[in-house]
């Protein structure tokens, strides 16, 4: 299988840039499977879609304002990406311009709230970096960190909390969870009013999420790593929901990519902490989920192959060929699809 396979053409004019004023009001494009019918509607009407008993499951991941800039000892400007903590307060980080970091160079962020020394050049080329501050690190990283949005958005974020979900709860990822970012309070009370069942997963997203596919058979990809973990509480919702017969519906491909990493042959889970690989494309036997919410994905993705693999990659292009000519917004900011 190529990676050419999963290629469609996508306007630039389509790439959303900024949020929309109100979340559940994106546009949310209907994919029956069963009945091969494509509907268009809004967000918000995904309650009429789902029913009492099935469980939706969520990545409740917070994203780190991790994007910093600052100021070498000598003034020449630097900017680092916080990747994952190591331990304590030392860290991976992206930092530019690469070949002017050497170890134990120093660097000053906001007026010196924030100080950092290159302790070791890791393979890759990112940097393990320890930091010094006064006080608690999240707390000044809220102060002076930027969101790290992705590479094809080029407008300013005006809003931190508009790339965070409103269920986001545990610090740790270098993107949102984009699926989520449609949900409203009004949604989630007529969810629960209507019998559906929220459970939750955490996986911190990677900076590898947007990283292309550079080999040709998609067969020789490797994964990036992130990590995950689900608790007691959230296994005991979905392992009922499969027992009854319900749907198991997936907030994200990330979501989807724990279920599917930890699920038994017959879609049950237990309680697990680690680090997922699983690379999902077409001929992949999905074992736990029965739906997927989701965004629009940028060609030649390893998400748009996840998404071919429920789906199927015919009625998957089809489905973008459509929303591009009924001008759906596409990739973080943009449009929802639900693939039922």
């Amino acid at each position: 299988m190529k990676v050419s396979d999963f290629n469609y053409e996508l306007p630039e004019e389509l790439i959303a840039q900024t949020p929309i004023q109100k979340r559940d009001e994106s546009r949310l494009m209907i994919l029956d499977r069963k009945n091969q019918k494509i509907e268009h509607k809004l967000f918000k009407d995904i309650v009429d879609y789902l029913e009492e008993g099935d469980c939706l499951v969520r990545n409740n991941t917070k994203v780190l304002p991790a994007r910093l800039y600052g100021k070498k000892e000598t003034g020449a400007n630097v900017e680092f990406l916080l990747l994952n903590r190591i331990e304590g307060d030392i860290w991976e980080c992206i930092v530019k311009p690469g070949n002017k970091l050497h170890i134990d160079t120093k660097v000053i962020f906001g007026d010196g709230l924030l100080n950092a020394t290159i302790l070791e050049v890791m393979s890759g080329g990112t940097r393990k970096v320890k930091f010094e501050y006064k006080g608690i690190f999240n707390e000044i990283l809220d102060q002076i960190g930027l969101m790290p949005l992705p590479p094809y958005i080029h407008e300013e974020l005006k809003d931190k909390d508009r790339y965070q979900t409103i269920y986001a709860q545990y610090d740790g990822s270098a993107a949102a969870p984009t699926a989520g970012l449609h949900f409203t309070d009004e949604v989630f009370e007529k969810l629960q009013k209507k019998g559906v069942n929220v459970a939750n997963v955490t996986l911190h997203v990677g900076i590898g999420t947007f990283r292309p596919v550079k080999v040709e058979n998609i067969e020789e990809h490797k994964m990036h790593s992130e990590h995950f973990y689900i608790k007691q509480e959230d296994v005991d919702k979905i392992n009922k929901a499969k027992k009854n017969g319900k749907r198991i519906i997936s907030v994200g491909t990330t979501s989807c990519r724990v279920l599917e990493s930890i699920a038994d042959k017959n879609g049950y889970l237990k309680p697990t902490e680690g680090d997922t690989q699983i690379f999902i494309y077409p001929g992949y036997k999905f074992k736990c989920i029965d739906g997927l919410i989701t965004n629009f994905h940028l060609p030649k993705s390893t998400l748009l192959m996840l998404v071919s693999a429920l789906a199927g990659k015919e009625y998957i292009l089809k489905a973008y060929n459509e929303a591009v000519n009924e001008k759906y917004r596409f990739f973080s900011f943009g449009d929802a699809m639900f693939i039922m």
